[in-house]
């Protein structure tokens, strides 16, 4: 088979990656892709929007199967054009999408289906937002209802604070149209967790969780980015928990769609709240995540094509998957500046310096003048499997400072809190 990779970032660097990994798999083409997916296969360049140039794309290169990342081209209705023209392809349809394009409609959803989530309000008046601000015992997340890349929320420490996200969204309109709406939810406690399940529908199979680290700066300081780094297990996680959160969660998540009408396939990803055995949805997104991605398919130790083909075939009753046990950890390597604005084009060394079995995924990365450059905030995910949670830490960033081009910065201490439980049964 030949195959189609959507994106350029980190996470389809690792799907590419993964897939190529299959017997059955020919070649595995990106498009855009980056440097790293550029080793791998072709990089096509067409950009992620261009939905006539991806079908054509289809058609030049004899592509056997088309796999989404991101979640713009899935909000925007990639599958439902792509299908409308007999390409098969991989992800939810638009309308089911908008669990992750419509923070509302994803609000809505879990409130009327009573699926566990924070208290929220969502408001298309600058000035009943601010109210409600102001009414608030505390100061509230702030959430814009579009797409934002990762970075439409604010988790307030206090109503000035508030207030100000809510002016940039709705007045300032720092995210464009995805801020036209804001939704105001109580902040919730504990530890965040990622779980993703793939479903045809109908059945759910439930991947390893990971935790990912969105704030900017150590101690979960700093602004919110599309993600710094990420580790799997989660130390607090059991058999019990993951049997819960599909019990209460995504089982239930994936019938109220159907329910509405708007039947679910492809991946269904659960961002959590989890304190003292009370779980929580603070998000849902409709595709694998980023970083989670880099950290959980090196665990998998099954073939993902024959996982893909059998959501799309409605056999995912017949399939299941096999993980390594060990754990792993992947940090992020981002340009200084990050989250806000930063330089491109630093030529990048070090990369020939890495362990032959720690995996680099490539983001922010192209090719100029022979060299790989940078080319985004996100740069690169070194990603690194140990017999213990320790051994992956120190193994991943041992690794990371092999990498250097200027102004590199990264989060020191991702995975830290996992290294004291070294007992994780997930």
């Amino acid at each position: 088979m030949k195959i189609l990779v959507v994106g350029s970032g980190a996470r389809e660097h690792a799907i590419a990656w993964k897939l190529a990994q299959s017997d059955r798999v020919d070649a595995v083409c990106t498009a855009p892709g980056n440097a790293g997916t550029a080793e791998l296969g072709d990089n096509l360049p067409v950009d992620v929007g261009d939905f006539g140039g991806l079908a054509e794309a289809v058609v030049t290169n004899h592509v056997d199967l088309v796999v989404v990342g991101p979640e713009v081209p899935l909000a925007g209705g990639i599958v439902d054009f792509l299908q409308a023209r007999d390409v098969p392809v991989f992800g939810p349809d638009r309308r089911a999408a908008a669990i992750e394009g419509s923070k509302a409609f994803a609000k809505d959803l879990m409130q009327k289906h009573r699926i566990p989530c924070a208290w929220s309000e969502t408001f298309d008046s600058f000035e009943e937002a601010c109210a409600c601000i102001h009414r608030l015992p505390e100061p509230p997340v702030v959430k814009v209802d579009g797409l934002a890349a990762g970075k439409g929320v604010t988790v307030a420490e206090s109503k000035a604070e508030a207030l100000a996200a809510v002016e940039a969204a709705m007045v300032r309109r720092v995210f464009g149209d995805a801020g036209r709406r804001v939704v105001l939810e109580e902040r919730l406690r504990g530890i965040e967790a990622s779980v993703f399940a793939f479903t045809d529908g109908q059945t759910v199979l439930t991947t390893i969780p990971a935790c990912d680290y969105k704030r900017a700066w150590d101690g979960d300081r700093g602004p919110n980015t599309g993600g710094m780094g990420s580790y799997s297990p989660p130390e607090f996680f059991h058999e019990g928990l993951v049997r819960r959160i599909n019990e209460t969660v995504l089982e239930p998540t994936v019938k109220a769609m159907a329910a509405e009408g708007t039947p679910y396939k492809g991946i269904l990803y659960a961002g959590l709240m989890v304190d003292e055995g009370s779980t929580k949805v603070l998000e849902f997104n409709c595709r694998l995540g980023d970083p989670e991605t880099q950290v959980i398919l090196p665990r998998m130790t099954s073939d993902l094509l024959d996982v893909i083909e059998a959501t799309i075939d409605n056999r995912l009753d017949q399939a299941s998957i096999q993980w390594d046990r060990r754990p792993c950890v992947g940090v992020v390597i981002a340009s200084g500046g990050y989250p806000g604005e930063y330089r491109k084009g630093h030529p990048i060394s070090g990369l020939s310096d890495v362990d032959p079995d720690v995996a680099v995924f490539h983001a922010g990365t192209r090719r100029a003048d022979g060299r790989v450059v940078t080319d985004g905030g996100r740069v690169l995910t070194v990603t690194a499997l140990g017999d213990t949670m320790e051994e992956a830490r120190a193994r991943a960033y041992d690794n990371v400072r092999r990498i250097q081009f200027q102004d590199a910065r990264w989060r020191t201490d991702i995975a830290l809190r996992a290294v004291v439980s070294e007992s994780p049964t997930c």
